[in-house]
């Protein structure tokens, strides 16, 4: 390691982290603005919604020192039912789905390895892996293939030095899930390369339809499956996420952990391992997939008036809508002057790579989702039309 570090020490002098744009613009302003449609998660829980009575008791009665540093046994049990054959030794919990992210990159690839990636995408990993000197190849999804791949196109991209290929399953920012066939042509792509699969999952159990995608653990023995509550489960405050790999992966990771937040806290456990009891998970699942359905009928009703400025492909998963836009004007350019002109926040496609789109979150209360729509009305009337 010491040998590694002299060897490299020039990169590691100049190592910059680049600025993670669509977190730093909701950060900047998702709390000044009056309308924020920048969410991609579902209307989050009080805790006198999601508790009852005797548990919230509990949750005062706790003391409040260091929890199990990788995750209490129940909640790592809990978590473990998820996933096919999988137990508590598997799973290693993190504070949110972005830090199970962030330790995945770290303690997987090293300079000079190439990572396959899904575009569009969160772009955390892209940053991460950038910034730690992985060379990183996207590939896409096609937006005339229903958003899914071409897998041509990512077997083109496999070298020997393809330690990974990490896709978001579903998909943020399209709300797309990937086919049953797409995922077999990618898990042999996958083992001809010998390459690890990450598979951010974090809105599994947010489908419209009910049926709950299935994980990519446990269907290739090189998976390593990035789960979490803030998005399928309204609960964005605990900040619980984990990952759920072979053993070993887990354990490593692990040690990872033990030079970044140490441990979830005990509450944000606590209260993670009561929402996933299985009653529990259900009603907060069907609380949200209604929500979601009432809500991409409000967005779909009111792009079907606008047909000649959007095309859209509804998401069949998460509370974020992908729509592309048929008017001159950069996206970036639009979402600030509805920032600064009508107090309305949206997701520009420029942080995606994808100008002309934009992202807008349909979590909300309905009734704050029609007024941003009201507002982004106004808006497009001055500027697209003036």
């Amino acid at each position: 390691m010491r040998r590694f570090f002299i060897e490299n020490r020039k990169f590691y002098s100049k190592m910059k982290i680049e600025t993670f744009e669509l977190e730093r613009r909701q950060s900047l302003w998702e709390n000044t603005v009056e309308y924020n449609l920048t969410e991609s998660g579902i209307h989050p829980f009080t805790i006198s919604e999601l508790l009852d009575d005797t548990q919230i008791k509990q949750l005062l009665d706790l003391r409040l020192g260091y929890g199990q540093t990788n995750g209490s046994i129940d909640l790592r049990n809990s978590i473990s039912k998820l996933y096919p054959n999988a137990s508590q030794e598997n799973v290693f919990t993190t504070n949110g789905s972005a830090e199970a992210n962030f330790v995945s990159i770290w303690s997987k690839l090293s300079l000079k390895d190439e990572l396959v990636l899904m575009l569009p995408n969160y772009m955390q990993i892209w940053g991460l892996a950038r910034s730690f000197g992985v060379k990183v190849k996207p590939f896409h999804l096609k937006e005339d293939l229903d958003w899914q791949p071409d897998i041509d196109e990512i077997q083109k991209l496999i070298t020997p030095k393809t330690k990974m290929i990490a896709v978001c399953n579903p998909n943020n920012p399209t709300g797309s899930i990937l086919s049953q066939t797409y995922i077999e042509e990618l898990i042999d792509i996958a083992n001809e390369s010998s390459a690890w699969i990450l598979s951010d999952e974090v809105y599994r159990g947010a489908e419209l339809d009910g049926k709950e995608t299935a994980s990519f653990y446990g269907k290739y023995d090189k998976v390593i499956a990035v789960g979490g509550l803030s998005k399928a489960y309204s609960l964005p405050g605990l900040r619980m996420g984990w990952l759920v790999a072979p053993e070993d992966i887990a354990e490593k990771a692990w040690s990872y952990h033990d030079y970044t937040s140490i441990s979830p806290g005990v509450l944000s456990q606590q209260i993670a391992t009561w929402a996933l009891e299985p009653i529990k998970r259900q009603k907060i699942l069907t609380r949200n997939r209604k929500m979601l359905n009432e809500n991409l009928s409000v967005f779909q009703n009111w792009l079907d008036k606008r047909k000649h400025l959007f095309d859209f492909i509804p998401q069949k998963a998460g509370a974020m809508s992908f729509v592309r836009y048929h008017f001159n004007m950069n996206s970036t350019v639009l979402t600030e002057k509805l920032r600064k002109e009508k107090s309305l926040l949206i997701v520009a496609g420029d942080c995606f790579g994808m100008d002309n789109y934009l992202r807008l979150g349909i979590g909300s209360e309905k009734e704050y989702l029609l007024a941003g729509l009201q507002r982004l009305e106004e808006g497009l009337e001055e500027f697209v039309n003036a």
